[in-house]
């Protein structure tokens, strides 16, 4: 029998500054509801969610803010760069996320976004507590000390 191509996960986008402006409780991989050209736009990787966030509205959690350019060959069919996107995930997990930002004053942000073994667009959720400036004052203290710590131990053999 011949072996299947296995497809390696493809990050399309990162929010790099989310672990260090939030404190990150839990994560949880949702699928996006994208229309085709947004599809092809994000194989370009062009995307960006670094000021994006996702909300509850009517039992359902959406994108909010995320930048999905245009994809340049499609004419009139092309979709709105910063529309809100319908995150699909299942009625318990939509529950869960729900009272964790209603009751305990959470936040979800985005994480990654990204397309699977499957060829499936996902998105890496996270529910976080905004950090205040002496947690992100300890966090760069303690990342500066571990390269330190590095260094030194690299150059002492």
């Amino acid at each position: 029998m011949a072996e299947k191509n296995q497809r390696a996960i493809k990050v399309v986008a990162e929010n790099r500054k989310a672990r260090f402006n939030y404190a990150v409780e839990d994560t949880v991989e949702a699928g996006i509801a994208l229309t085709g050209t947004e599809v092809k736009s994000l194989r370009s990787g062009k995307s960006t969610i670094a000021e994006s966030y996702a909300d509850t509205k009517g039992g359902e959690v959406w994108l909010i803010n995320a930048n999905i350019p245009e994809y340049l060959q499609a004419n009139r069919f092309n979709h709105e760069p910063k529309r809100p996107r319908k995150l699909l995930l299942h009625r318990k997990q939509i529950n869960k996320l729900m009272g964790a930002v209603e009751r305990e004053g959470m936040t979800l942000i985005p994480l990654k976004l990204y397309f699977n073994e499957r060829g499936r667009a996902k998105l890496l959720l996270a529910v976080a507590k905004g950090k205040k400036l002496h947690d992100k004052r300890e966090s760069e203290k303690k990342r500066d000390w571990g390269r330190e710590k590095g260094r030194l131990l690299r150059a002492r053999g």
